[in-house]
C-alpha cells in the first residue's frame, strides 16, 4: 500500500517527527514541525485560557463557598481542561505530529477530576495535596513542551505558564493545612493568571500561523 507524505510524519510508535524518507526529525527541523502543530491549534490553547479565567471568576464571585462545592468546581474545571488536552493531542496525532505530552496532560486532568468528583468529602488536606501534585505535574509538563517551541511562538509565555502552575503547586504543599477561604481565593487567583497567560500564547500562536498560512488564508481550525 502507498502512502502519500505528509510534512511531518512519525515513525511508527515512536511519536517523533519524521522526515518523508523516514528519518527522524531534529535540531531546527523538529522545532519546525512541533511549533507549526501548536501553531494550527492555537484556538484549543484560547479556549483552555477562557475555561480557567472563567474559574477564576467564580472563585472570586463565591469566595466563601463550601470546600465541598470548590472540590465539585475544579473536577468540572479538570474534566474540561483534560478532554480539550486530549482532542488536541488526537488532532496532533492524526496529522503525525508529536502528541505524547498534550495526550499525558490530558490524562492527568481527567484522573485528577474524578478523584476529586468521586471524593468530595475528603478532608480538606487531601484535596489541597491532589491540587498541589497535579499543578507540579503540569507545570513541568508544559516547560517540557515549550523548549520544543520555537522562541517566536511564545516559548516563554507557555514557560511562564508552567512556572506559575509550579509555584502555586509549591505553595500548596507548604502551607496544605489553609482555610477554605483561603484556599478558594489562592486558586481563583492561579486559574485567572495561569489563563491570561494561555490567552496571550494563544494570540502569538494564532498570529504565527497566519504569518505562515499568508494573507488572506482562513485562520479556522
Amino acid at each position: 500500500m502507498t502512502h502519500s507524505p505528509s510534512p511531518t510524519p512519525q515513525s511508527p510508535g515512536s511519536g517523533s517527527p519524521t522526515s518523508p524518507t523516514g528519518i527522524p526529525l531534529v535540531g531546527v527541523a523538529r522545532l519546525d514541525a512541533m511549533s507549526a502543530a501548536l501553531a494550527r491549534n492555537w484556538w484549543l490553547v484560547a479556549l483552555r485560557g477562557v475555561i480557567a479565567i472563567l474559574f477564576g471568576v467564580i472563585a472570586f464571585v463565591a469566595p466563601g463557598a463550601f470546600v465541598l462545592s470548590l472540590v465539585l468546581f475544579f473536577a468540572a474545571y479538570m474534566l474540561a481542561d483534560g478532554i480539550i488536552a486530549i482532542v488536541g493531542a488526537v488532532r496532533a496525532a492524526q496529522r503525525h505530529e508529536r502528541w505524547g505530552f498534550l495526550l499525558l496532560e490530558g490524562v492527568v486532568d481527567i484522573v485528577v477530576g474524578v478523584a476529586a468528583a468521586l471524593v468530595p468529602a475528603a478532608a480538606v488536606w487531601a484535596f489541597v495535596l491532589l491540587l498541589a501534585v497535579w499543578a507540579l505535574v503540569t507545570g513541568g509538563l508544559m516547560i517540557a513542551a515549550a523548549f520544543r517551541l520555537h522562541l517566536h511562538y511564545g516559548r516563554w509565555w507557555l514557560v511562564l505558564g508552567g512556572v506559575v502552575s509550579i509555584l502555586f503547586g509549591l505553595a500548596l504543599l507548604i502551607n496544605p493545612g489553609m482555610s477554605a477561604l483561603v484556599l478558594t481565593l489562592w486558586i481563583g487567583s492561579y486559574t485567572f493568571a495561569f489563563g491570561i497567560l494561555l490567552l496571550i500564547l494563544a494570540f502569538q500562536l494564532r498570529s504565527r500561523h497566519g504569518a505562515a498560512a499568508g494573507p488572506g488564508t482562513p485562520l479556522g481550525r
